[in-house]
Order: structure tokens, then C-alpha cells, then sequence
């Protein structure tokens, strides 16, 4: 993989002079330590891979750099360019990374410092894994519909409930834990609470077993009993953090997808200009060459909405949730189109196992669901544009 990616020069104009230095560094760290890895070919392996994964991050002191509150380039511009660049080496990379900054993003929003110096360091050590908790078998993109519950006991607060399609379940040594500490007032009757792991109680149901490989599971929660200690904010304001946390995250989702697009463009582009057929290359073929000239457009479009979004947010905007809702919705379908179009100017190597580009295919399509699925932020986008017209 070459290590111009992630390119800063077509969004330049978002980034200051240490962000474009960073991305040649990622690139290249990306590129030696993590596309030479073996792909996880089980969830078994996936796992052990994403603590190895996780303690080569903290090692290479990536995690403190992007996600540390005491790091001058921790901003969100540094956070996308990271998952741009390991996004493009290694879709479980990237996961990896992307949860230890969703699943402390709480803690940094909410934490009181004990909390913060309980939890974060260790986060942005490697040493310590977090898992954010919040989706439920019928609680997707309707938060209000949480069934996991959250009672007061004396000092403490009482879990029962079940969470799935959790990133980490089963490995994570935190979870910042959404329950609902008073079910009839729906949004406004959230907590968020950070639960450790082996906590009584706590329990790792089943590994959820995705076609590409990650760490996912179901976990439940059966009188779970932890201290007070453990709310984040007040007992309502779960919904809040949870929803300051995706607006201020969901960029580098776009970020990722723009990783992995430029990896499947980079991979079309050089079989283009290998590949020979009825006698001339691919490249030269009118119909390869539309297809890269449509992928690359739409790559960079994805990418200046993307850097858009986290400029506006390190410059100070309280809120980006249109910006960030654009640039994920957008980069994701871009990356879809993006990676399919790839297989086809490939031919049969992109569908075979291990080839890069199968391994993108297999990994983008989550992207398009998690953090806000693609459908819910038109709905999002709407709102914003008919708003901007009709007045409050």
C-alpha cells in the first residue's frame, strides 16, 4: 500500500501545516505495521488480533496523539486522519481504534476526574480496551426504545437488560453502558454509565460473527450493581452524551470510509495499468477509465466534506451535526459505489479470499449503519434544510 494515503493536498485547505505532516507519518506507520499483519479469518483471531492490534497503537503512541485530552493534536482533524490512513491498511485497525475514541468519548464529555483519570490514560496507553453499549435488539437508531433499565438501590444503581451487536463484547475492559433510569420519560429518562468489565452481573453472552471479522457481540446485564460513582453526568443526561458523542465522532466514520475507498481506488488503478486485454491495457479501455475517473471524483468530494465537518468542529462549532451528517452519509455511499466498482475493474481476483479489495468489500458495508445509518441522517438533513426555510 502506497503511503501518499491519506493524501492531504485535495483538503488542504482544512488542515494546518502539522496536520499534513502527520498524514505522511500514519501512512507510513500504517503501511509497515499494519498492512503486512495477516487477516483475522475467524472471530477468534479477530480478536486476539485487536488487542494486539490495540497495544501496538498505544505503543506507537498513535492513541495518545489522536485521543489524548493533554496532546496539542489531538483534535478531530488528527482523529480522521488516523482512521483515514488505518482504515486503508487494515479495516480492523481502524475499528479498533475508532472504539477506543467512542467508548472513552463519555468519560472526556462527562467524567468527573476521577473517573477521567480511572479510565483514560489506560485508554490512550493501549492497555485498556473500551466498548460502547448502547445498541439493543430493539433499540437501533430509536435510542428512546431502550429496554435496559437503570434503578437506584441506596448509593448504587442496579443494570438489568441485554446489549448487542456490541464492538468489543467479550474483550473490552470498560463499557460506557446506556440504560434507562426512568422509562416513562423516553429520551429524557437516560443514564450513561461506565460498567467494568467482570463487574457481577456483567456478563459476555455470544459472539456476534460478522463476514468480515471483528469483535462483536451480545452482552447482558442481570442485576448488575454499581456504585454511584459510575453515572456519567446526571441520570437524564445519557441521551445527551450519547448524542454528543456520535455528533462529535461521526466524521471519522466518514474518514474510515474514505480509507478504505482510496485503498480500493489505489488497487483498481494499478490492475488498470498492469492488466492487458484485447490487446491494449485496461486503462486505455473507455469504460475502466469512466469508472476511475468517477471513483476518484467521488473520493474527493467525500473527502472535503469529510475535513469540512472536523474543521468546523476544532474551530470551535459547539454542534456539526449537519456538517458531520453530510460527510458520513456521503462518504460511506461514495465508498460503497467506490469499493463495488473496484471488484468490477478487477474482474474475478476481487472476489477472490485475501485479495485487499474483497476484504474492503466485505468491511464497508457496516459503515453505511453504524453511528447513524445513512437513512436516519437524510431524515437528519432534511430536517436542517426545511428548518433553514420555515423558520423554528
Amino acid at each position: 500500500m502506497p503511503a501518499a494515503i491519506p493524501d492531504a493536498a485535495p483538503v488542504r485547505a482544512f488542515l494546518e501545516a502539522r496536520h499534513v505532516a502527520l498524514a505522511r507519518e500514519v501512512a507510513e506507520f500504517a503501511a509497515r505495521e499494519l498492512a503486512p499483519l495477516p487477516r483475522a479469518h475467524d472471530d477468534g483471531a479477530a480478536r486476539t488480533q485487536a488487542r494486539e492490534i490495540l497495544a501496538l497503537l498505544g505503543r506507537s503512541g498513535w492513541l495518545r496523539r489522536a485521543l489524548a485530552e493533554d496532546s496539542p493534536e489531538a483534535d478531530l482533524r488528527t482523529c480522521a486522519l488516523v482512521r483515514e490512513a488505518l482504515a486503508a491498511a487494515s479495516p480492523l485497525a481502524d475499528a479498533v481504534f475508532a472504539l477506543q475514541a467512542l467508548g472513552s468519548m463519555p468519560i472526556r464529555i462527562a467524567g468527573d476526574a476521577a473517573m477521567r483519570a480511572r479510565w483514560l490514560p489506560g485508554v490512550v496507553e493501549g492497555r485498556l480496551m473500551a466498548a460502547f453499549a448502547m445498541t439493543e435488539p430493539e433499540a437501533g437508531s430509536d435510542v428512546s426504545a431502550l429496554e435496559t433499565v437503570a434503578r437506584r438501590d441506596g448509593a448504587d444503581w442496579v443494570l438489568d437488560g441485554r446489549k448487542w451487536l456490541i464492538s468489543n463484547a467479550g474483550i473490552a475492559d470498560f463499557y460506557t453502558v446506556f440504560a434507562a433510569t426512568d422509562p416513562a420519560r423516553g429520551n429524557r429518562g437516560i443514564g450513561c454509565f461506565v460498567v467494568a468489565a467482570g463487574t457481577p452481573g456483567l456478563r459476555f453472552e455470544r459472539a456476534q460473527v460478522l463476514s468480515e471479522p471483528h469483535p462483536l457481540g451480545e452482552i447482558a446485564l442481570e442485576g448488575c450493581r454499581i456504585p454511584g460513582s459510575a453515572l456519567l453526568g446526571g441520570a437524564e443526561d445519557g441521551f445527551r452524551i450519547g448524542m454528543a458523542t456520535l455528533d462529535r465522532l461521526r466524521a471519522t466514520v466518514a474518514a474510515a470510509a474514505c480509507g478504505m475507498a482510496a485503498r480500493a481506488l489505489e488497487e483498481a488503478a494499478a490492475h488498470a495499468l498492469r492488466r492487458v486485454q484485447f490487446g491494449k491495457p485496461l486503462a486505455e479501455q473507455p469504460i475502466v477509465r469512466q469508472k476511475l475517473a468517477r471513483m476518484a471524483t467521488d473520493l474527493t468530494a467525500a473527502r472535503l466534506l469529510t475535513y469540512r465537518a472536523a474543521w468546523e468542529k476544532d474551530r470551535g462549532a459547539e454542534r456539526v451535526t449537519l456538517e458531520s451528517a453530510m460527510a458520513k452519509t456521503f462518504a460511506t455511499e461514495a465508498a460503497q459505489r467506490i469499493v463495488d466498482d473496484a471488484v468490477q475493474v478487477l474482474g474475478g481476483i476481487g472476489v477472490l479470499a485475501d485479495h485487499p479489495v474483497e476484504r474492503l468489500y466485505l468491511a464497508i458495508r457496516p459503515l453505511r449503519i453504524y453511528e447513524g445509518a445513512t437513512d436516519v441522517l437524510e431524515q437528519v438533513i432534511a430536517g436542517h434544510v426545511l428548518k433553514a426555510r420555515t423558520g423554528p
